[in-house]
């Protein structure tokens, strides 16, 4: 077996060993709200869900070179509120375009021709177009040298389409959610080729003739 130690490799081929291993990741398509009422939107694939009591999602923020923040960082600093933007097939091409690293003045959303719906819990809008968004409150920021961040957010509300979500029995159409995920370089994977494992109790497993 090849070993790597990361105490002996840099920054840049950790990312890429990291990156290409823990796949596919989901991308959150992060918008938040300026001081200059701005909305900015940016897509994360360091990104997943960490607890459901509390709520909590968590985001890695990457800061610019010079260790200044990026626009999602300082605004999220400032209002102490964003949303995460579930991106699936159909939002992957604009989320693309929000990569952009557009200057301050310039919205994301515009330029890729988005639409913004309004926020209900929080000031900051998301994306219309998106199958799932989720309303979230800052409420822990670590800070890891100059140029990393690790935010925890609580989700105060989810906004679904209608199509996708059974209010009665909380389920989502697993056929209908048609995600993307992040692998690494250009690459990005559909998540359409689905497979069941039933998890056995243990008195289930012990009790076939093999074991």
């Amino acid at each position: 077996m090849t070993t790597v130690s990361f105490a002996e490799i840099g920054p840049h081929e950790r990312y890429k060993l990291l990156c290409a291993t823990i796949v596919p990741r989901p991308i959150a398509l992060v918008t938040t709200l300026s001081r200059d009422g701005v909305v900015n939107a940016a897509p994360f694939s360091f990104f997943n869900v960490f607890s459901e009591d509390p709520p909590i999602v968590v985001l890695g923020l990457q800061h610019r070179p010079a260790g200044t923040h990026k626009d999602t960082t300082r605004n999220i600093a400032e209002t102490g509120v964003f949303v995460v933007n579930l991106v699936d097939e159909a939002l992957a091409d604009a989320m693309n375009i929000c990569a952009v690293d557009f200057p301050a003045e310039v919205s994301e959303i515009d330029a890729a021709g988005l639409t913004l719906a309004a926020g209900l819990d929080v000031s900051v809008p998301h994306v219309a177009a998106a199958p799932f968004a989720l309303e979230c409150r800052r409420t822990v920021s670590l800070a890891f040298g100059p140029g990393r961040e690790i935010l925890l957010g609580e989700v105060l509300r989810l906004h679904a389409r209608d199509e996708l979500l059974d209010e009665r029995t909380m389920r989502i159409d697993a056929d209908r959610y048609r995600p993307v995920g992040r692998l690494f370089g250009n690459g990005y994977a559909r998540q359409n080729d689905r497979f069941e494992l039933r998890r056995e109790s243990y008195a289930e497993w012990s009790g076939k003739p093999d074991r």
